[in-house]
């Protein structure tokens, strides 16, 4: 008599709408799979979130439901909003039940609220937030979750347990010395120029695109090199320097260890998943926080800023003037960007994608 076969923990991670609530999911997929590698892993997103580009790409099943965008006012939006969250975690529970579901792990946006109700009292529930100021997601399904794990120490939620943010292991494992040979060669640049990576989030920033290339004959005057990812809905015309190290625009980064690796430094925004990769590869940061918003991408900054493994820049303050005048030469001062490099080694958690996992399988009893 045969007997049946062994199969298993299934995972849902749910963290959809943007690339810092999927990339922590997508990390700890991995390191789950190399830790389980019979686990099965299945993604929550809904139909207009990244998600749909990024999941698949990486190999992993994504089931959609409605999402559920939680008004912040008095509106009539908020009027009809029971009758959307009763459809959505009807078709989340239909989900879980279906793929067999043994944790439920969520990191926060309109797919995490969903799945913390779906799941409650049935499924047992993580949560995990990385930002300074939790979402309201998060915020509703640390009450009755069984582990609440957060990036950094001083995050309002209860029972809340500091082990970072889980990185891919792309990133975490990337020695920037031995690739950028390859790096620079990928992305056409100049092998031996001082170099500076741009990008303003995975949809770019119009403050950013313009304030940088409009330092672009300052850069080249320098000699430096420039690879700028401008978002796939801008274009970025720069005008080019014969003879002098190109100024390289991208709309979108497929390979951010790549990008990490042919660059000496970098100015971007200061989300947290930025912030943490910036840190774990010590590369040398201008943070521009975002304009709008309740302030929590200039707090993700202060510790790197404080380490003096980067400075801040508010994004009233970028223009092109400001770009030529503080960031070209920083790019070329090495002694600088070697202390400010050494200064971001230890300020994150690199193991944090396996510490997750491993409590993540014990929470499924694997």
């Amino acid at each position: 008599m045969n007997e049946p076969a062994v199969t298993g923990p299934t995972i849902v991670v749910a963290g959809g709408g943007t690339a810092g609530h999927i990339e922590p999911a997508l990390a700890l997929a991995d390191a789950v799979k190399r830790l389980r590698p019979d686990a099965k892993v299945v993604a929550l997103g809904t139909e207009r979130g990244l998600e749909n580009t990024l999941v698949p790409a990486r190999g992993y099943p994504l089931e959609l439901v409605p999402p559920v965008p939680m008004p912040r006012k008095l509106t009539p939006e908020l009027l009809r909003m029971p009758g959307k969250v009763r459809d959505s975690v009807k078709r989340t529970r239909e989900v879980l039940r279906r793929v067999g579901a043994d944790v439920v792990v969520g990191f926060g946006g309109y797919v995490a609220l969903s799945a913390y109700l779906a799941a409650r009292g049935n499924t047992p529930i993580i949560v995990h937030e990385a930002n300074r100021h939790a979402g309201l997601a998060n915020k509703v399904g640390a009450r009755f979750a069984q582990r609440v794990l957060v990036a950094s120490p001083g995050i309002p939620l209860p029972r809340a347990e500091v082990i970072g943010i889980p990185l891919r292991h792309a990133i975490t494992s990337l020695d920037r010395t031995a690739m950028r040979e390859q790096a620079r060669k990928e992305f056409g640049l100049d092998p031996d120029a001082p170099t500076l990576l741009v990008f303003g989030g995975s949809q770019g920033a119009r403050s950013i695109n313009e304030a940088v290339s409009g330092a672009a004959k300052d850069f080249a005057d320098a000699g430096i090199g420039v690879l700028h990812a401008h978002g796939p809905k801008n274009t970025l015309v720069v005008r080019e320097f014969p003879g002098r190290p190109p100024y390289v625009p991208v709309p979108y980064l497929e390979r951010m260890d790549l990008a990490y690796a042919a660059a000496d430094a970098v100015l971007c925004r200061s989300g947290a998943m930025t912030v943490a990769e910036v840190s774990a590869v010590g590369l040398p940061a201008v943070f521009v926080p975002l304009a709008h918003g309740n302030g929590e991408q200039a707090l993700n900054a202060q510790p790197a800023v404080a380490a003096g493994a980067a400075t801040l820049v508010p994004d009233a303050d970028l223009t092109a003037a400001w770009v030529a005048e503080q960031v070209v030469p920083l790019v070329v001062d090495k002694t600088r960007l070697e202390t400010m490099s050494t200064a971001a080694v230890g300020l994150g958690h690199r193991e944090a994608d396996e510490v997750l996992a491993k409590i993540v399988l014990e929470a499924c009893g694997a």
